[in-house]
């Protein structure tokens, strides 16, 4: 049962039809990870924690930069210099001081990535560089853990929800990384909302699972333009000769 204190200030979550009391509870027993707490992880991050979700995890290894608060909303001027994972809890408890709130001030890598993720229920990638999303990919499918991915350029973002054993993984969409010399955000830019809306609709999808409700964004590439204030739907499918998640893989 949900102390009083919940009660008001889950409200607009208890009123929702097919939510209710018992969404709630299982988003209080629930935990996240998300990995990135930058231009993506900020939104994400600060909707789990309003929303209730008792246990985020914050991974990141970077510190605080002028340059990030563009879109970095989770920081504030005087976080410049301070560990992202430690700046972005002290934002979420300050929102909801109930949450448990896990900093990991680390990079991602094949070594911690299974310990890291399987304390976790579900997967944010917030990631901004395709080795992590790769890492993340293959973590998540050997533990049978569902991640929804999230990626910006410019104008212009994606998201997927990866579920194992139900749709396409990571590696259906981008089989072979992107050369080196790409163009990333550092080099073309990100109008700072698009990230912010892109990462509202990755805590959305992990809300919506957590609870139990709702379609999930599982084999549906959502792709969002800025500019033409449009979304647009990619169906996908698995692809049985992807390396990750193929019928010969391993």
């Amino acid at each position: 049962m949900l102390s009083s204190e919940q009660a008001v200030r889950y409200r607009r979550n208890l009123l929702l039809p097919g939510f209710g009391e018992e969404g709630q509870k299982k988003l209080l027993d629930s935990g996240v990870l998300l990995v990135g707490a930058g231009g993506l992880g900020s939104p994400a991050a600060l909707y789990l924690a309003a929303a209730g979700v008792g246990r985020i995890g914050i991974l990141d290894g970077d510190r605080v930069d002028l340059s990030n608060l563009q879109r970095q909303v989770i920081h504030g001027t005087p976080d410049i210099g301070r560990e992202k994972a430690l700046s972005a809890r002290e934002s979420l408890i300050s929102i909801n001081p109930q949450l448990v709130v896990e900093a990991h001030s680390a990079l991602l890598t094949k070594d911690n990535a299974r310990e890291l993720i399987a304390g976790y229920d579900i997967v944010l990638d917030c990631t901004d560089n395709f080795d992590a999303r790769y890492i993340i990919n293959e973590a998540c499918l050997s533990l049978n853990r569902p991640f929804v991915y999230g990626g910006v350029l410019s104008y212009i973002g994606q998201t997927l929800v990866v579920m194992p054993g139900r749709g396409p993984c990571f590696r259906c969409l981008y089989r072979n990384k992107p050369d080196r010399d790409a163009p990333d955000c550092s080099i073309v830019g990100v109008l700072g909302t698009v990230p912010g809306v892109i990462g509202t609709l990755q805590a959305c999808e992990a809300i919506k699972y957590l609870a139990g409700i709702g379609d999930l964004l599982v084999g549906r590439l959502l792709m969002y333009d800025a500019l033409t204030a449009t979304f647009t739907e990619v169906a996908l499918k698995r692809d049985p000769r992807c390396p990750s998640c193929g019928n010969d893989r391993g």
